[in-house]
């Protein structure tokens, strides 16, 4: 049997045992587009990209196109609008569904009833144009999997699977009065792990589950792991080729997990100018979530948060932009992240407009695109629309670089939403939709 023979044979058994398997990419021609280019903050106008394969192919002038057979290309006139790369969120909780009234369920639903949930929110997700997120605590690879097989849509993912907390730590949630526990218990979107021991067990069996790095959570009110803890989880992410984000807000709590090997730093909200220079000096990336807490101030549902947790909201909510000023003045790498709870995660996109407050559009397309990237370690195939990156890109009616709000009205101004080389949501009535699943026509 020829060589396509057998490939096409394994096609065909591949579809039969997984026939939620998506027809093969289409190619695209996407012409007259104004390319959003995050890295220099410039608008290339009146561009052509060719999409095959799920890959950027070729991007270049459309007046300067080569003649060729287009075949059975689908040929897309842009009219002018503008593409920008798909948008990465580096902070998500996709295991945090909605349907909850208190911050307090919402971290420690049952896994069956987040599971059914989730295929909702990864469709929302990508409405809003992102295209990938980073979770950082909660989903397990189950998820991920599905979406990568095509059994429903959803973005790309890159998980910590479950955070590592101390006993009393931010992500052990059980009450005063219980004190059943065991070495690697679960707590919603946590694991409990207490000396070098556990911290090495754990983190490994995280990775074995398939996270793509390690959370730990280094801070809530006070500094948590000790230093040999965390160098301990660091050395097994190492060993893995990856790294360890740290949950922190403290500049105690954020020099104590940089000092002992994390690359990274959620939220921030109490850094100092001191610390931001030490982040910078280190090359740790930092993640704010401001919109967290505009969305949980702003009381939509009332008794949503306890006395306690609303009084803590407050207090790091107007930090936050000073927080975000000092390392952006640093030089810190910032990157976006949202952190939105259940139903709040319909703001997603409204982090944009506080950091707008202080970042100029550029500096926030870059969180969302290219230094999200770095973070990810993915930086030669996701952020930006370049020959041999990831074909996650959005059509867009108007240029973000001139008003980055035009992000937090999806409706009125995202078109299209391409990832991975296919359309995933359309607005747009020159290009469909492509099926899950395509249906036969029966006349």
């Amino acid at each position: 049997m020829s060589t396509t023979g057998q490939h096409q044979d394994s096609d065909a058994l591949q579809r039969f045992l997984r026939p939620w398997t998506r027809p093969a990419r289409r190619d695209f021609l996407f012409r007259n587009a104004n390319i959003i280019d995050p890295v220099l903050g410039e608008v290339r106008a009146l561009q052509t990209v060719h999409v095959s394969d799920g890959i950027i192919q070729a991007v270049y002038a459309t007046a300067e196109e080569p003649a060729r057979d287009h075949g059975d290309v689908v040929m897309v006139d842009a009219m002018g609008r503008y593409l920008c790369p798909g948008l990465i969120d580096c902070h998500v909780h996709l295991s945090a569904t909605p349907g909850t009234e208190t911050l307090a369920t919402a971290f420690t639903m049952p896994e069956d009833v987040v599971k059914f949930r989730q295929p909702f929110v990864c469709r929302q997700v990508l409405e809003r144009g992102f295209t990938a997120v980073r979770d950082c605590g909660g989903t397990t690879y189950a998820l991920k999997e599905a979406v990568e097989e095509g059994v429903f849509p959803g973005p790309r993912m890159f998980l910590a699977g479950r955070a590592l907390s101390q006993t009393g730590g931010h992500a052990d949630f059980r009450g005063v009065h219980n004190h059943e526990c065991c070495g690697g218990a679960v707590t919603g979107l946590g694991r409990i792990v207490n000396g070098v021991p556990e911290c090495l067990k754990y983190a490994r069996e995280e990775l074995r589950g398939g996270a793509d790095f390690i959370k730990i959570m280094a801070g809530g009110g006070n500094t948590q792991f000790t230093a040999d803890e965390i160098q301990a989880i660091a050395a097994v992410a190492s060993s893995y080729q990856t790294y360890v984000t740290a949950h922190a807000y403290t500049p105690a709590a954020i020099r104590h997990a940089v000092d002992n090997g994390a690359r990274a730093i959620e939220h921030g909200n109490l850094l100092d100018a001191d610390t931001a220079r030490y982040m910078a000096e280190h090359g740790t990336f930092l993640t704010p979530t401001l919109v967290a807490y505009a969305e949980l101030a702003a009381n939509r549902v009332p008794g949503y948060l306890s006395s306690t947790l609303a009084a803590k909201n407050a207090r790091v909510l107007q930090s936050g932009l000073h927080a975000l000023t000092l390392a952006r003045d640093a030089g810190v790498t910032l990157c976006y992240g949202t952190d939105l709870p259940g139903a709040f995660g319909v703001a997603q996109a409204g982090e944009f407009a506080l950091r707008a407050q202080v970042l100029s559009a550029a500096e926030c397309l870059r969180c969302a695109t290219v230094n999200a990237a770095q973070l990810l370690m993915q930086a030669d195939l996701l952020g930006q629309i370049r020959p041999g990156f990831a074909a996650d890109l959005l059509v867009l009616a108007a240029n973000p670089l001139e008003d980055i709000l035009v992000l937090d009205d999806p409706e009125k101004n995202m078109l299209l939403v391409m990832k991975d080389g296919r359309v995933e949501v359309s607005r747009w009535s020159s290009v469909a939709e492509e099926a899950v699943v395509r249906p036969g026509m029966i006349a």
